[in-house]
């Protein structure tokens, strides 16, 4: 009997709608990640340029809308943000790390591997919530009075509090959204990620305006909608499992080796994004010892426009995670090398246009969220800050793929080192004596993040050059 293609022996049991279902599933996302590598780039970064350019959206009208209550508010939030960072370094930092072991076990056919390394993946997230919420919670006061007082702290402390109680939906989000990417199914990391953008958005001015809650509103647009984002994830990976990877909860073991496997890029991953927190923490203070008063709001306005902008290099980035994994999975090397030199040239081409329109569209972006009452500061700083970080775009590239490209086959730290550099070691510190040592205020810190970040890029991308034109060597011999 011939059915679906194969041939049925007597007494065989004919396939069943579910493993069709995973059979075509395994199709389209696992051939993507061995396919083409030019069209593999593409076929993974468009959804998350997408589902990226969807946050970026809400996190740029979140900013218009708490921008109509005032400069204090946007100070707030704009303290908040770094503890932000840490709760996204720990969540994306393990996403990275377990997306990255499974996309190497199916470049290299085992799938029981990557079901085990999906599972601990998630086991893992629950244990690390639990363990970063409380602390948080509960201390939350005493974290914001350190950087304000009075009202601006009152209110980041009202609004980190709450974003504090829903961290754990944050990490599912973040989780599940890089199993689903890990695996090559993009456009559903896709649809979730713009599901909770879009309701975000919606949310936003009720809680914000129609309900009178102020800044505490946005934080509960915030959990709501990443709450909502969550259940629609949980539908997909637990009810109805057609998912590539398997999650088997009663069969599951403890692996030593898995959980070593997923911590050696992963933790590396999260230092990363803790790295750039700890940035983002050393630049207030800077920022709050030049300019007390609408420094931290210029910033963080300012640095919402520059993620807008460079959005397109963090969907490519996700693909080069997984694309990378995969090919060194499967010992292409070739593969590897014209993945990542594909990478870099387009987002090269991306950030010099993003560059040039920012320069030119600098005072009408600033419009944008300066039409509140007592944003005259803002007003006449943030133009000077969209000029000078836009010369850092193109070469974000460099650093952010050679950071990937490590990621994806297994060299953590090897990334950890160049980001650190890049933030800690070259960052805040140039920001520091541009605008304290040469008396340059808040210009000068602006130029130290973008000398710092161009001449971390570029060591980054020497070390991965040197590295890949090693792993070809060995090919050749």
């Amino acid at each position: 009997m011939y059915v679906y293609g194969k041939v049925m022996t007597e007494g065989e049991q004919l396939p069943q709608k579910e493993d069709l279902q995973k059979s075509e599933q395994e199709t389209k996302g696992v051939k993507i990640l061995l396919g083409e590598p030019k069209k593999a780039i593409i076929k993974l970064a468009i959804p998350m340029i997408i589902a990226m350019s969807a946050m970026t959206i809400y996190n740029l009208v979140d900013a218009i809308w708490v921008s109509g209550l005032g400069t204090n508010a946007l100070d707030a939030v704009g303290l908040y943000y770094p503890f932000f960072f840490i709760v996204m370094a720990l969540a994306v930092g393990l996403g990275v790390g377990g997306g990255a072991a499974i996309s190497r076990r199916i470049g290299a056919k085992d799938r029981e591997g990557a079901d085990n390394v999906a599972l601990h993946t998630l086991i893992i997230m629950v244990i690390m919530a639990v363990f970063f919420t409380i602390p948080f919670f509960i201390f939350a006061e005493t974290i914001f009075s350190t950087f304000a007082s009075g009202e601006v702290k009152d209110m980041a402390t009202a609004y980190g509090r709450i974003i504090f109680a829903g961290s754990i939906v944050i990490f599912f989000m973040y989780i599940a959204t890089s199993i689903l990417r890990a695996e090559g199914d993009a456009n559903r990391s896709m649809y979730a990620m713009m599901l909770g953008a879009g309701l975000n958005i919606v949310l936003d001015p009720i809680f914000i305006y129609s309900l009178d809650m102020g800044v505490v509103g946005a934080a509960w647009a915030t959990v709501i909608s990443m709450i909502v984002t969550s259940i629609l994830l949980s539908y997909w990976m637990f009810i109805k499992k057609d998912t590539y990877v398997a999650f088997k909860f009663r069969s599951f073991n403890w692996k030593r080796d898995i959980t070593m496997d997923i911590f050696r890029v992963g933790l590396p991953a999260m230092v990363m994004q803790l790295s750039m927190a700890i940035m983002a923490v050393i630049l207030n203070y800077i920022i709050v010892n030049v300019r007390a008063e609408g420094g931290v709001a210029v910033y963080t306005v300012g640095w919402r426009v520059s993620m807008m902008a460079i959005l397109p290099l963090l969907g490519i980035a996700t693909a080069v995670v997984s694309v990378c994994g995969a090919a060194f999975g499967a010992r292409d090397y070739d593969k590897l090398k014209s993945s990542f030199y594909y990478a870099i040239k387009l987002g090269l081409i991306i950030e010099s246009t993003m560059a040039v329109f920012t320069v030119v569209f600098a005072e009408q972006i600033t419009l944008v969220f300066t039409q509140a009452e007592g944003t005259d500061f803002i007003q006449q700083e943030l133009p000077n800050y969209f000029r000078i970080v836009a010369i850092f775009y193109p070469g974000v590239a460099f650093g952010m793929f050679s950071s990937s490209m490590f990621q994806g086959i297994g060299k953590g730290t090897n990334a950890l080192i160049v980001t650190i550099v890049r933030t800690l070691v070259l960052g805040t510190p140039l920001a520091a004596v541009f605008a304290i040592s040469f008396d340059m205020g808040l210009t000068g810190v602006w130029w130290g993040m973008v000398v710092g970040n161009l001449l971390g890029s570029m060591l980054s991308f020497s070390w991965a050059l040197f590295y890949i034109r090693k792993l070809t060597a060995q090919t050749a011999v």
